[in-house]
């Protein structure tokens, strides 16, 4: 049936039309040539006393053209046998050349192109509506993909080539084929009927993507990515409703997970006045308990969501046992989380230093993240043309895997590692390595590849951020409403609506953990966010939970409860 349908799409187009004409025209133009070679052998057979009816001369013309030459009547005399060649070599030329040669370039190969472009469209469906524009492929648009397909929102990446369309089409991308700078591309991308449009190319590119897009769907929410601060102005200028550098917020995120040796709690994110904030278990008087023996909850109202263990999550339960490599994630409000670090945070020692490796935009954003936070960083930088010369004294110029650059750098006296350089093989290289050096320090890195995160904290690091999740979520959440905190790769905490088959059940009963693996965080109703939410009380139809889990929880909790 669908070929069927592409067959009388391709029929009924005005356009191919035109292209069959030549190849009509030439069917036509043999159909004569057949009846006059007819007529001819009818003509000369009458010359050698020989009758033969119509239908056979025209058997006999389209045996002879077609090379079969059967044998069953023939000339006798030299004219009638010149005829026959000149039947058979201009019948050769025309079957076996013209025809065959019209037919593939003005038939076969428009429907080809047909089939191409049926798979590669131009125009989305006009009942698409409330999905993702995306502008490119690429490492962030995939994990932004990953989370669209959980979440149930459609998609589309723009392609302006049919062959890398074609090739995207193949690896599974919705994809459809339009040039970026014109605006009719966005009208056939339906994206005034879209949730946002997200431009993620090269700043100068985004600047042409927003302004072109913004006249087509004024009105549908435009993302853009920048790598330079003086593109921040002109992307807004263009109508991008928000412009996010993401190498900024990879650094922001990197430094808040610095948790120094205090075993003060960091935040890391908030929703509404819940805190979700990471707090170390080394040397406190936690280490060696279970949460049940603890009870923080009771004694200080924080929630302990999970605990981390050398880049293993743990979804906290009753017998989760405490130790000293434990990182503990809490949910509190800041009064809460104020009482825990009066409590546990050793205040009678400072933050150490932090060793930041590669100096370019996310090196950079760690190396201000750190310093407003009143600790001092050295950044070891491979290139002298990226030292900023008012921050010179900051630097460190050389190789990262000469044991004198570290040590240069103060690799003994730091407390804290962050690999910020933007090729996965060396960061692997250098937690090793660093890992070898200083058993005991936190180490911190950033991968590029999603596949590299697993090998990373393998290598030692303590915690690990992707960039293009990074990426991903800032983007999701900018049209999602803030609806998830990338905790680490793979770990978030995330919101949605209280599914149906939850409305009127406790926790206690849902077994939401037991079930899908994610632990229930808050509940929110009318406004309202209640952190710590009790397990008897009833969940609320129309409000929504908030819940923690790596990416097999939340897609097992989205398919088992459904909004």
């Amino acid at each position: 049936m669908k070929v069927l349908g592409l067959a009388l799409s391709y029929v009924s187009a005005p356009l191919r039309h035109r292209n069959a004409r030549p190849f009509l025209g030439l069917i036509a133009f043999f159909v004569l040539l057949v009846l006059a070679y007819s007529v001819i052998f009818e003509r000369l057979m009458e010359r050698e006393g020989q009758e033969h009816s119509f239908v056979s001369a025209v058997y006999w013309t389209v045996v002879t053209m077609t090379t079969l030459g059967f044998g069953d009547i023939t000339f006798q005399s030299d004219l009638g046998r010149l005829f026959s060649m000149f039947v058979l070599v201009t019948g050769t030329a025309m079957i076996l050349v013209l025809l065959p040669f019209t037919f593939i370039q003005f038939v076969f190969m428009p429907w080809m192109d047909r089939r191409e472009q049926n798979r590669a469209p131009r125009r989305l469906p006009k009942t698409t509506s409330g999905h993702l524009v995306l502008t490119a492929p690429g490492p962030i648009e995939d994990a932004l993909i990953r989370r669209a397909d959980r979440s149930g929102v459609p998609y589309v990446v723009i392609e302006p080539s049919v062959q890398e369309a074609l090739r995207l089409n193949d690896a599974g991308y919705r994809v459809m084929v339009g040039d970026l700078d014109d605006p009719e591309t966005y009208r056939a991308a339906r994206l005034d009927h879209a949730v946002c449009l997200a431009a993620t190319r090269a700043d100068t590119t985004n600047s042409n993507i927003v302004f072109t897009a913004r006249d087509a769907a004024p009105d549908t929410p435009t993302v853009a990515t920048a790598g330079s601060e003086a593109s921040v102005d002109i992307l807004e200028l263009a109508g991008a409703n928000r412009v996010l550098r993401l190498g900024q917020i990879l650094g922001d995120a990197l430094s808040a997970r610095i948790l120094g040796p205090d075993a003060r709690s960091h935040e890391i994110g908030c929703f509404a006045d819940l805190v979700i904030a990471e707090a170390s278990a080394a040397r406190t008087t936690l280490a060696g308990h279970t949460l049940a023996e603890l009870n923080l909850r009771a004694s200080l109202g924080v929630s302990v969501l999970g605990v981390w263990r050398r880049g293993q999550f743990e979804v906290a339960g009753p017998d989760t046992v405490v130790d000293e490599h434990s990182i503990l994630i809490l949910a509190a409000s800041r009064e809460q989380l104020q009482r825990y670090d009066e409590m546990y945070a050793r205040s009678t020692r400072e933050q150490g230093s932090v060793v930041i490796i590669g100096g370019g935009r996310v090196g950079r954003a760690v190396g201000r993240a750190v310093h407003a936070e009143g600790i001092d960083y050295r950044i070891i930088e491979q290139l002298p043309e990226r030292v900023r010369p008012r921050l010179a004294d900051r630097y460190v110029v050389g190789d990262a895997a000469n044991i004198d650059i570290l040590e240069a750098a103060g690799i003994h006296e730091a407390s804290s590692v962050v690999i910020t350089t933007h090729d996965d093989d060396v960061n692997v290289y250098l937690a090793l390595y660093c890992r070898k050096l200083r058993p005991g320090i936190e180490l911190i890195a950033r991968a590029n590849a999603d596949r590299n995160v697993s090998t990373l904290y393998r290598a030692g690091a303590d915690a690990v951020l992707s960039y293009a999740s990074t990426g991903a979520a800032a983007i999701w959440n900018e049209f999602r409403g803030n609806d998830t905190l990338l905790l680490a790769e793979g770990l978030d905490v995330f919101r949605t609506p209280v599914p149906r088959a939850l409305v009127g059940r406790t926790l206690a009963d849902s077994k939401i953990r037991n079930l899908t693996g994610c632990n229930v965080v808050a509940v929110s109703h009318e406004g309202h966010l209640e952190g710590n939410p009790r397990a008897d009380e009833p969940l609320p139809a129309g409000g929504e939970l908030v819940l923690i889990g790596d990416e097999e929880a939340e897609e097992r909790f989205l398919s088992r409860f459904p909004p």
